[in-house]
């Protein structure tokens, strides 16, 4: 059974260095996930196994093929994991006739040069994948602006209490016509097109998906033990290692949102799959 993971954390949006819309806690998750697998034996530590790409090094063009990397040759049985911590967005999707949905986005180092990820592109990639293969998905981003909102109650906190949220401002050729159409519903990112996206079972999906939180609120980061985390990953992780490999995944969904929950955050985490995958071990 082969085991791969990659790990994606942006701290340092282009230009390199201040300037971009940076954040502070992404990198650290990537620390936090990559020694939370190696620890437990999900996955090894080791470069042909786990493939790590964070800040400038973390473009458009590198993500794409590490997923590309991460689903080659994989068969049933097999493992792997890709994580996400970083700025999302959304976009009008304007492929079609008619302008009817909004999709999901995760933001690369460069996405204001080269474009976001879009679900489309996860969609290609993923759609291949043989039966039987255990894929999880962690997106520790905001997947709407909704929750920015908050920021005014925050703005007078001390440094060390401040929260940053995890949304960046789609592009205009975008971004214009979320604005001049409110009633775009939003499509997620790696969900089906069928509605079901509000749903937990998701019929037919090929993978798991754990979003830290929902498609209506925003992901944060804030300094915990004065270091910058993201809530969710840090929350996830302190989860798994606490209950095991052998917790099941609606579990330790059920761990990670009661943790959040104490630590006063009110973004919910989403876990998305079939009833079989959402009810069986976590990664497998």
């Amino acid at each position: 059974m082969a085991k791969k993971a990659l790990l994606v954390g942006i701290n340092d949006y282009s230009p390199v260095g201040a300037g971009g819309p940076d954040l502070r806690g992404c990198v650290n998750d990537v620390k936090d996930i990559a020694h939370t697998l190696n620890a437990l034996g999900v996955v090894p530590a080791a470069p042909r196994t786990m493939r790590i790409l964070t800040d400038r090094w973390a473009t458009r063009a590198a993500i794409l093929d590490g997923l590309k990397w991460l689903v080659t040759g994989a068969k049933k049985g097999d493992m792997l994991i890709f994580h996400y911590s970083g700025h999302g967005s959304q976009v009008a999707d304007v492929s079609g006739e008619e302008i009817d949905r909004k999709d999901e986005t995760i933001c690369p180092h460069d996405y204001a040069t080269a474009g976001m990820i879009k679900d489309d592109d996860f969609r290609a990639i993923f759609r291949g994948l043989a039966a039987g293969v255990n894929l999880d998905v962690l997106l520790d981003s905001c997947h709407s602006g909704s929750g920015t909102r908050e920021l005014g109650a925050i703005a007078a906190a001390p440094e060390e209490q401040k929260v940053t949220y995890r949304y960046v401002e789609p592009p205009l050729d975008y971004g214009f016509f979320l604005d001049a159409d409110p009633t775009i519903p939003l499509r997620g990112i790696l969900k089906p097109q069928s509605g079901e996206k509000e749903a937990v079972i998701v019929r037919g999906l090929n993978h798991v998906l754990w979003a830290g939180c929902r498609d209506y609120q925003t992901s944060a980061e804030a300094s915990i033990s004065g270091v910058y985390r993201g809530i969710f990953t840090y929350c996830f992780c302190k989860a798994l290692r606490r209950a095991g490999v052998g917790v099941t995944r609606n579990k330790l969904d059920a761990l990670v949102s009661a943790d959040i929950r104490r630590m006063g955050y009110s973004q919910v985490p989403q876990l998305e799959g079939t009833a079989r995958s959402i009810a069986e071990r976590v990664f497998t």
